[in-house]
């Protein structure tokens, strides 16, 4: 399947949102509950909410474009950590956060979300910053190994609400180019 990497647009907010109700579930634990995935999705990656990230001076977002339809996208964040655990824990400073890396799951296995992070990777290396961080849910296997894959590593933990429960993520992070 042929696609570009780009940066998002305005226009793009609502296909940001469709994308997100489709690939955020896939990054939650097992035990999350249907009502607090779709919390999470109202309260943080609406289509209103992608506006406001795509409007901020201090936030980049990638599309990986396929012409009819977004297949995946990242979110980069590019001021401190403002986690008390995450700014004790990152070595490589300044950063910058990789707040969302997902692909739709019809472009795993393919190469996709490699070349997203590759993409996602070079847009912060621009910056300037000196490394590049993460969270991942502790249980998310497969994500896990794919970010050891691009070259992250743990360096701390830290605690992230979904809705009703608390999840424990890793914090992650890599040296930029």
């Amino acid at each position: 399947m042929s696609h570009t990497i780009r940066r998002a647009t305005m226009a793009d907010a609502g296909a940001l949102a469709e994308l997100a109700a489709v690939t955020f579930p896939l990054a939650c634990p097992p035990s999350s509950s249907p009502e607090d995935i779709a919390a999470h999705l109202a309260n943080t990656l609406s289509e209103d909410h992608f506006r406001g990230y795509l409007a901020d001076p201090d936030i980049t977002i990638l599309v990986l474009d396929s012409g009819d339809r977004l297949n995946g996208y990242s979110l980069l964040v590019d001021r401190p950590a403002s986690d008390p655990d995450v700014a004790s824990a990152l070595i490589l400073t300044p950063s910058v956060e990789l707040s969302k890396c997902y692909v739709h799951p019809e472009h795993h296995g393919l190469g996709a979300a490699a070349e997203l992070m590759h993409a996602s990777v070079q847009a912060a290396g621009a910056a300037g910053r000196a490394g590049i961080w993460l969270g991942v849910n502790s249980q998310n296997a497969r994500a896990i190994r794919f970010y050891g894959k691009s070259g992250f590593r743990k360096v701390g933990t830290k605690s992230f609400r979904l809705g009703s429960t608390v999840e424990h993520d890793f914090v992650l992070e890599r040296a930029l180019p």
